[in-house]
């Protein structure tokens, strides 16, 4: 089997507010998304999403008649890529799609078949009043969500332990996260992250509203400080979403510098590196719960992941209506990704990542 060809198809849809206020620093009120296709000799197209692949139209050629089942070469070719600032890892999603097309089984069940389903947590991006997310909390809550994110801007700290706080007294028996995005920024902002005494007394506040991990509390190449922290933290300390290498990742592990490793399959090192990775954290008892933002095939990618060498307890469900909805997140889908009425996502018996694109979707919405 060879690869053919592979295509990039960009999209663009419409967002409503408030959404793009607060996610969106120009505003456009668009969300890109790229959906990367893969075709074969063989007629077997594998699908993959998770991120814009900005700068990879040129290396096309470096993949174009090779063998999409040799995933060890494909995995060095793309982090070749990878070092020259591309993130092209959604390419090697549908490389795993095609495999377990391929074998005619889930990917989970080729990355180790360790589960075919987990409990999904509620992530909330956009900072929110009280009441507005106790709603959205209760709402989740009734769809069947066991556990709920929520962000704290570190320098809107009142505001953030009142909605928490306000949240925790609604459902007290809502598992918890909290996520203080030190660990990456948007473009231009310059201000000082949070320093480890900073976040140690955080922590503390949130140990009183039994929060189950602390995200991103420092920068994510602050392996001594993570580790510093880590150990004398009364919540769990999350992190390695943004990490852009393998060798970034291990150096957390090496460290014992969280408690719960993020790897984002299509966005930080791909499904074949992360899995490896979670091989080393679970053995050393520590939790692996892929990091998952983009759209229903990036999360189907993770959920593959996750599932598949025993993630969890929890796995990153994007959500945060009412401009971020399933169907809005999933517009290129047939049908959304959606938890069932126990909180639970579902692998699911298709082969491959089991993906159906709308193809009328595509055309609409191709940029």
């Amino acid at each position: 089997m060879k690869i053919t060809g592979i295509t990039l198809v960009r999209l663009s849809l419409p967002l409503s507010p408030p959404f793009p206020a607060a996610w969106d620093p120009e505003p456009r009120r668009r969300f890109p998304a790229t959906v990367v296709l893969v075709d074969t000799d063989e007629g077997v197209r594998g699908v993959g999403s998770g991120d814009s692949m900005d700068g990879f139209d040129g290396y096309t050629g470096l993949f174009i008649g090779t063998d999409p089942l040799a995933l060890a070469r494909q995995v060095r070719a793309l982090e070749t890529v990878a070092f020259h600032g591309c993130r092209p890892w959604p390419l090697e999603a549908a490389l795993w799609d095609i495999a377990g097309q391929v074998a005619g089984q889930p990917v989970a069940r080729l990355l180790g078949g360790f589960t075919d389903r987990l409990p999904a947590y509620a992530s909330t991006g956009a900072l929110a009043d009280s009441p507005a997310r106790v709603e959205m909390a209760l709402a989740a809550a009734e769809m069947g969500f066991q556990a709920m994110k929520i962000r704290i801007d570190p320098a809107r700290l009142r505001e953030g332990f009142a909605c928490l706080t306000a949240v925790r007294e609604a459902l007290p028996g809502l598992t918890l996260m909290v996520d203080l995005n030190q660990g990456w920024r948007m473009p231009g902002d310059t201000r000082p992250l949070l320093d480890r005494a900073a976040a140690r007394g955080i922590a503390e506040r949130l140990a009183d509203l039994d929060v189950y991990w602390m995200e991103e509390p420092l920068s994510g190449t602050d392996v001594a400080g993570l580790a510093a922290l880590r150990a004398d933290c009364p919540v769990r300390v999350a992190g390695g979403e943004m990490a852009r290498s393998y060798a970034e990742l291990t150096a957390l592990v090496e460290a014992d510098a969280l408690d719960v490793y993020q790897p984002d399959a299509v966005l930080a090192v791909g499904i074949s590196r992360a899995r490896t990775l979670a091989e080393h954290v679970l053995a050393k008892g520590r939790l692996f719960s892929p990091h998952t933002w983009t759209n229903g095939i990036g999360l189907l990618a993770n959920l593959h992941l996750a599932a598949g060498v025993g993630g969890g307890p929890y796995l990153e469900y994007p959500f945060d209506p009412p401009g971020w909805t399933a169907a809005r997140r999933d517009f290129m889908l047939t049908e959304p990704v959606e938890v069932g009425p126990d909180g639970y996502l579902v692998v699911g018996g298709r082969p491959g990542l089991g993906i159906a694109l709308d193809e009328d979707a595509l055309r609409r919405y191709q940029v």
